[in-house]
């Protein structure tokens, strides 16, 4: 633990020039910490991107992989459902044709049966004329056997020959009245077999139609088949560019991993070289200064202890007057506010430190122009009362709130943890704080501890512009 020496009237030169020396040390060191930040943050954004790209380039081979199979068996599949589509062609269109074949002789059955219809009229017509003569013969035959039989004995012999006639015009009128049920049943049974004729020569000029369109549709598919066969084989192809081509391409890429991994690893030791470099740097301050050097700080550091200890008192007497227990005080288990980002957090005594603090903190900010803030952290460095001017109510823009909002927050940084960790008469560090947004400004931050009943609750930090 280092003990600050009483100021003397007046410094020793060297000390202060020692001291001025290692501060401005400690700031191009904490400025060029900055930048190693920001590249050491890109060279691991940049590795984790490679990476990425890798595990893509990677998925992109198997992906490749599996697509050529795929096609392999597409085409494969392809090469055989041609052979069965080309099969199935040739006997559709063998069945087609027979198909035709009886469609044009159902058609060409209705006309033959118009042609039978048209001659059993006729014949119909025939008969009855037949029917017709024979009744007239059957008269006359009548009327001969009437006269006949006037003669007596003359016209016995012309009698004989009038009955034959009579018979003979009798069995002509029933065969011609046979005949003509016959034909008038055939001419029914005709004109139904016509009818349906009809119907299937209407089913068979829809087969032909349809015979029509299946063989453009057969073409169409062959010609589907014959293109899904040349896609495959075209996809094959160029998948196996893409293999090549991948081949070629993954060496050089696995070597410009190597060289980020490579540079990146370089940057990041280069990183924690500085922040050894800081810390030393800050030391030779603070050992300077302790020394009764830097009589630049010394008010801020005389600031810092004061009112540290004048904190401690007031929550030692506003756990005695029962405000708050002192394991609340130190219980440091903090609950997230919903809907914060950057998030804010309510520990079991932000409340009461909204209460003390103000009175104590706020008046720092108007004792110098440099002094940018004064506040208190705890151990983990959460910070549960900020100036008002960093306690505004969250307004939902993250940049903002990052800048403006800076209350009930954990900044868990080397410097804020140092601040509240370190139980030293004081720590002066240099860092770069983080306004949000991409904005940093470089502060000098002293603190302070501070004790509540012997225990040490955490620490007053004041940063100030150099």
């Amino acid at each position: 633990m280092i003990h600050t020496p009483p100021m003397t009237a007046e410094s020793d030169p060297l000390l202060d020039h020692l001291a001025a020396s290692a501060v401005t040390l400690a700031r191009d060191i904490v400025d060029v910490a900055g930048y190693l930040d920001q590249v050491d943050g890109e060279a691991a954004a940049l590795r984790q991107q490679l990476t990425q790209a890798r595990a893509q380039a990677e998925l992109v081979d198997r992906a490749n992989t599996e697509v050529i199979a795929s096609v392999d068996l597409i085409s494969s599949s392809a090469e055989a459902t041609m052979g069965t589509v080309t099969s199935a062609v040739k006997a559709l269109r063998e069945t087609d044709g027979h198909t035709r074949t009886v469609a044009e002789w159902v058609q060409h059955v209705d006309g033959r049966m118009a042609e039978i219809e048209g001659t059993l009229n006729a014949v119909l017509s025939s008969n009855n004329e037949i029917s017709s003569i024979a009744a007239q013969v059957n008269i006359l035959a009548i009327n001969a056997k009437i006269e006949a039989a006037r003669a007596g004995d003359a016209g016995r012999g012309f009698a004989v020959v009038a009955e034959a006639i009579n018979d003979l015009s009798r069995k002509t009128a029933a065969a011609a009245e046979t005949i003509g049920d016959s034909i008038a049943g055939l001419t029914q049974r005709i004109e139904s077999l016509r009818n349906e004729a009809g119907t299937i020569a209407v089913s068979a000029g829809e087969v032909l139609r349809g015979g029509a369109q299946t063989d453009a549709q057969l073409t169409e598919m062959t010609r589907s088949v014959e293109g899904t066969r040349g896609a495959a084989r075209e996809i094959s192809s160029r998948a196996q560019e893409v293999r090549q081509a991948h081949a070629s391409f993954n060496p050089s890429f696995q070597q410009v991993i190597r060289g980020v991994n490579a540079s990146a690893d370089q940057v990041h030791e280069a990183r924690e070289r500085v922040d050894a470099l800081i810390s030393l740097s800050e030391g030779m301050v603070q050992g300077t200064v302790a020394l009764g050097g830097a009589s630049e700080d010394a008010g801020m550091i005389a600031m810092v202890q004061d009112t540290a200890a004048r904190i401690g008192a007031a929550f030692t007497e506003g756990v005695a007057r029962g405000a708050i227990p002192l394991q609340a005080l130190f219980d440091q288990r903090y609950k997230p506010v919903a809907g914060t980002d950057p998030v804010q957090s309510l520990a079991p005594y932000t409340r009461f430190c909204d209460q003390i603090l103000p009175a104590l903190q706020e008046p720092i900010l108007g004792l110098d122009p440099r002094v940018v803030f004064a506040a208190c952290v705890d151990r983990n460095g959460y910070l549960p009362t900020h100036n008002r001017k960093f306690s505004a109510p969250p307004s939902g823009d993250p940049v903002w709130d990052a800048a403006n909002c800076r209350n009930r927050r954990i900044f868990n940084d080397r410097v804020g943890l140092r601040a509240g960790q370190s139980t030293a008469p004081f720590v002066l560090q240099v860092y770069r704080r983080d306004m949000g947004g991409g904005a940093y400004v470089l502060l000098k931050d002293v603190s302070a501890p501070i004790f509540v009943e012997g225990r040490h609750w955490g620490g007053l930090r004041i940063a100030y512009a150099f």
